[in-house]
């Protein structure tokens, strides 16, 4: 039997990305591996920094939760698995890449793992409620692998701007998905 057809043993098997894992369409083994968070939650960050995260999210963001910097000034909540795999892809191209290596460093000092308490909290870091504008009013959102945190008005901001031309784009983002 030639050697490229020969099984090989399950720990030999590479782990689906997310790109992967979306690209299976509705195939079971691509909606286990990955996380598919949804919706929009409005809960408080209290005196000491606390968050209680939706419960949800909690589950699927599951023990180690990284918090991070995150685009558009909002933090991203990510599972320890989508966090890893980002990062690996930075630090891939990051040696040569000028742009790659900035980005990889203000990535990674930001982040931080996180285990809810027992009633469900994750502190928010000051460093991260600093950079996102964060005061108690705050909006969490799913995004699919991540979850993110935003201040509420500049949420409220950044939605009313995107739902303008959220109909008119989604020839360009979606070409191929149809509904």
């Amino acid at each position: 039997m030639p050697e490229d057809s020969m099984p090989r043993p399950m720990s030999q098997e590479q782990p689906l990305s997310s790109a992967d894992a979306f690209s299976q369409n509705d195939s079971q083994a691509g909606a286990a591996a990955m996380p598919l968070l949804l919706g929009t939650y409005t809960p408080k960050i209290d005196a000491k920094g606390r968050m209680a995260l939706p419960a949800k999210l909690r589950g699927q963001l599951g023990p180690g939760m990284v918090m991070a910097r995150g685009q558009e000034r909002c933090v991203y909540l990510l599972p320890q698995s989508e966090f890893r795999r980002i990062a690996m892809r930075i630090q891939r191209t990051s040696m040569g890449n000028k742009a790659a290596r900035d980005y990889l460093r203000v990535f990674l000092s930001g982040a931080i793992d996180q285990d809810p308490d027992k009633q469900g909290r994750v502190l928010v870091p000051p460093m991260l409620r600093d950079y996102a504008k964060l005061g108690s009013d705050i909006v969490v959102i799913g995004v699919g692998t991540r979850a993110e945190i935003w201040n509420r008005e500049a949420w409220e901001r950044y939605l009313g701007e995107q739902e303008q031309g959220y109909s008119d784009i989604s020839d360009d983002v979606l070409p191929a998905v149809e509904f």
